[in-house]
């Protein structure tokens, strides 16, 4: 019997933001039951941010080198086979609730004022959208007006996520969401594919009703320090105000605080969603993947929000819980794991073949208490800034590549982390002798091989969808992967 699969993402979770996982304060039972009925993926990594960037390497099993969504409005190209198209060829009639921040394609678009030419939180392909919480949040919106909440409030997305403490847990948008996923799964009576997308932890950091008071400021671990050398990408990202955090100690712990209740707040609503696949006899049945499109710097290295190459900004959580694997409930990956991963995991658990665009490897060895005899020895991640120049104008004639000079690229490996710049600049940190963030290497010795790995990580990640096959005697090799539904 195909099983449920319940994909769960949260928005800038952070991978040391579980109590489970050692956190002195936060507390997070349900996901703690559910890791331990399941696999914790302890030093989990996002591939790219901000969110657009990341849920392409999600979704699609690729680095943002092969599927190039470099910001928030870059298109995801049509070509690229997805998790909800894998989920159409295993029988599902895959749906979705919140958002998936995917751009259309504009060469699949023959209408110049169709709406998705300017609106780049589209739906992923292969997705029923049964609840569109995207940037407007118009449905949630428009419940909140029923509840007899009226002014500019309701009719202004950004400041009712900004107000949430001042009303109930209750009328929250989590609340909203996980509402609307339990009605829909009542009426379900076969096999479903569902991918639910919070919000929350996203900025603003307000909590919902009482749980923006759960967590005293007071208690809040601090912030990692800004480094005394630094790269002058960090001086100008210190120098913009969205992604500058509070230089105010108190204003620090606040935010931190209104993060960490914001963590509470959709544990709780993932709890009420376990609760119900228990009480429909679904839960050993159900496939359940719980994963971020990025991290949170939270304050480290004087930034906020998802942006540079700390660790903060893409180590997340991950877990998945495979009924049909109980030898591996429990346990923790202690290897390195990446969100790549997710879309070839999931393929295999539902009977799919992995598609060759994979960049990604099945974590299924691990769901089953086994490790594998090779796996990879680094995280690998990149960010691209710029989108911060195009809507200037520099873009430049097809052969000018000054906008590839905005981007890097990071390999972490156990001991080290090593930057490569666009501009030809690179940094390497010595994180065995100082996981901080704070000490920085130049020896040869220690360099090179880091700048030979990403070299070779580049290599071998190439595109191969057509590399595999030769056209002699019919054809030789492995065949193209299905059309994409």
């Amino acid at each position: 019997m195909r099983p449920n699969v319940l994909f769960v993402t949260l928005d800038q979770f952070r991978g040391d933001s579980l109590s489970c996982a050692g956190h002195p304060l936060v507390r997070t039972p349900n996901l703690d039951a559910i890791a331990a009925q399941g696999v914790r993926l302890g030093r989990h990594y996002a591939q790219a941010a901000p969110c657009a960037p990341g849920r392409a390497a999600l979704y699609t099993g690729t680095y943002q080198m092969t599927n190039r969504v470099v910001a928030n409005g870059t298109p995801l190209d049509f070509r690229f086979d997805n998790v909800a198209r894998a989920a159409v060829r295993g029988g599902y009639h895959p749906v979705m609730f919140g958002y998936t921040d995917q751009g259309a394609d504009p060469r699949e678009i023959t209408d110049p004022a169709d709406p998705r030419l300017s609106h780049w939180e589209g739906v992923l392909p292969g997705f029923e959208e049964l609840l569109c919480l995207d940037e407007r949040h118009e449905p949630w919106l428009a419940w909140l007006r029923t509840l007899g909440y009226d002014g500019e409030v309701v009719n202004n997305p950004d400041l009712a996520l900004e107000t949430e403490n001042e009303r109930p847990a209750e009328h929250s948008v989590t609340q909203f969401l996980t509402d609307r996923f339990l009605e829909w799964l009542d009426g379900q009576d076969g096999p479903w594919f569902a991918h639910t997308s919070f919000i929350r932890p996203h900025p603003p950091y307000v909590a919902a009703g009482h749980y923006a008071t759960m967590y005293d400021p007071a208690d809040c671990p601090p912030a990692l320090p800004i480094p005394q050398q630094r790269h002058r990408l960090h001086d100008i990202l210190l120098g913009v105000s969205w992604v500058t955090a509070p230089a105010d100690i108190d204003e620090l712990a606040h935010m931190r605080a209104q993060y960490y209740g914001m963590i509470s707040e959709v544990d709780a609503h993932l709890g009420r969603i376990c609760d119900a696949l228990k009480a429909r006899g679904e839960w050993d049945n159900t496939l359940i993947i719980i994963t971020a499109d990025h991290g949170e710097q939270l304050g480290d290295q004087g930034l906020q929000q998802k942006c540079g190459w700390f660790e903060s900004s893409y180590h997340i959580l991950g877990i998945v819980r495979d009924p049909s694997q109980p030898a591996g409930h429990g346990t923790v990956v202690d290897e390195f794991t990446e969100n790549v991963d997710i879309m070839p995991t999931l393929c295999e658990a539902i009977g799919v073949p992995v598609p060759v665009q994979c960049d990604g490897v099945p974590l299924t060895p691990f769901l089953g208490g086994d490790r594998p005899v090779r796996w990879r020895t680094a995280a690998h991640y990149e960010w691209d800034w710029r989108d911060t120049f195009i809507p200037a104008g520099v873009v430049g004639e097809p052969w000018d590549r000054g906008l590839e000079r905005y981007n890097l690229a990071v390999v972490r490996t156990d001991s080290h982390a090593y930057v490569q710049f666009g501009t030809g600049d690179w940094l390497c940190y010595d994180l065995a002798a100082d996981p901080t963030w704070q000490t920085l290497v130049t020896e040869p010795a220690v360099v090179l091989p880091l700048a030979q790995q990403m070299l070779l990580w580049r290599q071998h990640h190439l595109d191969r969808q057509l590399t595999g096959m030769l056209l002699r005697d019919g054809g030789i090799g492995r065949l193209p992967d299905p059309s994409p539904v």
